[in-house]
């Protein structure tokens, strides 16, 4: 008997590898955006704070389906 057992329903793992993917580019891309914010807004003030403001949207919903992952159940 295995501790893992195959659930009856959820989505496939393809469609899960796909969401893993995206989670980390959103996070990722949106750290460095972030980052890339704070250098610019030294330079021109509107465009580093929308940048700022743009890249932590998208970690922040990188972040959220992470919780949304965490949720899935996965079928194989």
């Amino acid at each position: 008997m295995g501790f893992f057992k195959p659930s009856t329903g959820g989505s496939s793992s393809k469609s899960v590898a796909r969401l893993q993917a995206l989670i980390w580019v959103l996070i990722y891309a949106g750290l460095l955006t972030l980052v890339l914010g704070l250098s610019v807004a030294r330079i021109d003030h509107a465009v580093g704070w929308s940048m700022v403001a743009i890249g932590g949207a998208m970690a922040a919903v990188g972040f959220l389906l992470i919780w949304v992952r965490s949720r899935m159940e996965v079928r194989k």
